[in-house]
């Protein structure tokens, strides 16, 4: 993360020190350990997939063309892999850690220019490492080989260009980065990146009344670099393909989870839950949210309540953190109205929200609010209540196969309580604090909980059965035998990337030499010798692995 030291105060430069040391281990270890997940197989499988056949324009999956996205992070997965010289677990995921770094320097390099430190004291420094420590990306999506946080990336620098570039009245500037950025965010995820663009395009110029200017000749010329970029891609895909399949296929995958698939009903319901559902996900920076229903200081006399419209209007006074918040009240509209969605879908809005907490937290605390130091008392007990969960792995069976068990666990103690004693002393810098309170938690996370949840998981069996099925297949070719493996990406990433051969379904001609995977509840069994069964991730399900009996 590019920061400047000489910037902070000397405990907030030595607790950045020690969070940006904290942020190795907790990112990195274990993090190959546990087997693919769904989607990590697909995106994986595709690359691999590129790198075996050497066909880079129209991507496969099981030898057949894949559609649902455009290929764009399967090249930067694929160039990884030639880079290593491997394609394991652990190189798909480090990817993923790469862009979450470089999505949080870009929070802070971006906040720090429209939020002067003189009149918000580490405000870009917090939200940049809050992203980073939000429960959902460092206990679950950080440690996975997704495409999401780097389109989350993209996109959030979308949002920083039209703002930035905008208030310099450099319009032009503003409207050939836009389309550059919406043509990599298309690139990687299609359609999404441009109802993005035009949601913030038109937020901010009838926000700023300049809406004519849409209308340029500006505007046109940013459009070409986005055509540019994606026409150039498809005319080189026309040229193996046709064009009317994979943009049918991108437009399904966008309107798939709006009322249009699930109804009115479901509609309706998830409109009201999903702020609560998505407030639960990013704990527990969200708690910070009681500070926007800060009190007046002297409230008029009789009128003593709970203000959220006033203070919103009173903190947005900052014209920054009001296009941060009008911003992802436009632009989150789709999701919101959309049923099946996912909360890694939201992380391009997480820097934006998380602007507005920390503001409102400051202000509260600099003027002595209760809310405030409710929030602080909330992770200071956290912080204790850590002390004690660190030394449970002790008296768990399931943990104690860990190497330095008790050494690990009573580390992991002795730090939450020289944290929490620096919570309790340290009053101005407690958020940074508990910034390193939730790294060291991860990397206990990643000694005791990984391990663990490695002989619970059903793709560790995946994993291992497919592996020993291509060494009972010594180098003979192994084919899906019809429609037997359904969508099982993460199955046909292992033999891929086991045999260096792409595993594809046979319908006909079926070859006594090969070995097949069979499902025996769509097909009968009898006709081939069993060698073993393997393990699927579907219901955790099993197929046959057998050769045609002679």
């Amino acid at each position: 993360m590019p920061v400047k030291v000489q910037h902070f105060s000397t405990k907030q430069s030595i607790l950045l020190a020690v969070a940006l040391i904290l942020l190795i281990p907790a990112l990195l270890t274990n993090l190959g350990l546990i087997a693919f997940y769904d989607d990590e197989g697909i995106r994986a499988l595709v690359a691999m997939e590129m790198q075996i056949s050497g066909n880079y324009i129209t991507p496969t999956m099981f030898g057949e063309f894949y559609y649902n996205k455009p290929p764009l992070y399967n090249w930067i997965l694929l160039a990884v892999f030639e880079i290593f010289g491997r394609s394991d677990e652990f190189i798909c995921r480090l990817v993923t850690v790469f862009f979450l770094l470089a999505f949080s320097g870009s929070v802070y390099t971006n906040f720090r220019k429209n939020l002067p430190p003189s009149r918000f004291p580490y405000l870009s420094l917090l939200a940049s490492l809050a992203l980073i420590t939000c429960g959902r990306i460092l206990f679950w999506d950080s440690m996975l080989g997704l495409i999401d946080l780097c389109f989350s990336w993209v996109m959030f620098l979308l949002f920083m260009v039209i703002y930035q570039e905008g208030e310099k009245q450099r319009y032009g500037r503003l409207f050939g980065h836009a389309y550059l950025l919406t043509g990599i965010g298309f690139m990687l995820k299609g359609l999404p990146a441009v109802v993005f663009l035009g949601l913030a395009l038109l937020t901010y110029f009838i926000w700023q009344k300049k809406i004519k200017k849409l209308f340029s000749l500006l505007h046109v010329a940013g459009g070409l670099v986005f055509v540019a970029i994606v026409g150039s891609y498809y005319f080189l895909y026309s040229k193996q393909n046709g064009l009317e399949v994979v943009f049918n296929t991108l437009f399904n995958e966008s309107a798939k989870r709006t009322f249009v698939e699930h109804g009115f009903g479901e509609t309706v319901l998830h409109f009201f839950t999903f702020p609560f559902e998505m407030w639960w996900h990013f704990l527990p920076w969200t708690l910070l949210v009681v500070c926007f229903f800060s009190p007046p200081l002297a409230p008029p006399k009789g009128r003593g309540r709970l203000s959220f419209g006033s203070n919103l209007l009173k903190g947005t006074e900052n014209k920054f953190i009001t296009w941060n918040l009008l911003v992802f009240l436009v632009t989150v509209l789709p999701y919101w109205s959309s049923v099946e969605v996912y909360p890694r879908y939201l992380f391009m809005y997480v820097p934006l929200v998380f602007s507005g907490l920390f503001y409102f937290y400051i202000k509260n605390k600099k003027e002595g609010g209760a809310l405030a130091k409710t929030v602080e008392m909330i992770f200071f007990s956290a912080t204790c209540m850590a002390v004690v969960a660190a030394l449970l792995p002790m008296a768990l069976e399931v943990v104690q196969d860990v190497p330095f068990l008790y050494l690990k666990s009573i580390g992991i103690a002795a730090a939450m309580a020289v944290l929490a004693l620096l919570f309790w002393q340290w009053k101005e810098h407690r958020m940074l604090v508990f910034v390193l309170v939730l790294l060291v938690a991860r990397i206990g996370f990643n000694w005791f909980v990984l391990p663990s949840r490695l002989t619970v998981e059903c793709s560790t069996n995946v994993r291992a059965s497919t592996l020993e099925a291509v060494e009972k297949a010594a180098g003979q070719p192994i084919y899906i035998y019809k429609n037997s493996l359904g969508f099982q990406p993460m199955t046909g990433y292992y033999f891929s990337r086991e045999t260096g051969r792409i595993l594809t379904r046979q319908h006909e001609g079926i070859d006594s030499a090969a070995y097949y995977l069979i499902d025996p509840t769509l097909y009968d069994p009898r006709p081939f010798d069993k060698i073993m069964n393997v393990k699927i991730k579907w219901e955790c399900g099993e197929l046959i692995f057998g050769k045609l009996k002679k």
